[in-house]
């Protein structure tokens, strides 16, 4: 009886007060969501600068990497070059023909290896700038989205 007449109580205050929602404005609402299109850039812009920082450190070990296989590579050539020297000197050898032929292939993949080694540190560079491009297009966006 005593749990009836406290829900009754209840409803019947609940039926007298005017509810009011609260009204929140045109303006209000913009101003939020361009809030949210600022906070979504601002996170974005601090990822790209993460992954810059992470390609610009990478670029010290590509080229040395470059470097060294370019290296390889050419004294790959030059040991191939004294192999087929000394089998111009004896062609009929089968030993030096052999020779000849390994240092020809070390030759070759070690100049394939330089090549690679060289179009990833180019990739990584154009990687560098398309996203420095894009960095500087977020921080307009986010300055021209800040009021003065």
């Amino acid at each position: 009886m005593k749990t009836k007449w406290i829900i009754t109580a209840l409803i019947a205050l609940l039926a007298t007060t005017n509810v009011h929602a609260q009204t929140v404005s045109k303006d209000s609402i913009n101003m939020l969501k361009q809030q949210k299109e600022a906070l979504k850039i601002a996170k974005r812009l601090n990822e790209q600068k993460l992954k810059l920082a992470d390609l610009e450190n990478s670029v010290e070990k590509k080229t040395l990497d470059m470097q060294n296989t370019a290296r390889k590579a050419q004294e790959s050539a030059n040991n191939n070059a004294k192999a087929a020297d000394k089998l111009n000197s004896s062609p009929q050898s089968e030993r030096l023909a052999n020779k000849a032929d390994n240092k020809a292939g070390d030759a070759k993949k070690d100049a394939k290896k330089a090549r690679k080694s060289e179009d990833d540190l180019n990739k990584t560079r154009d990687k560098i700038e398309k996203l420095r491009k894009k960095i500087a297009d977020d921080e307009a966006k986010l300055s021209a989205m800040r009021p003065s």
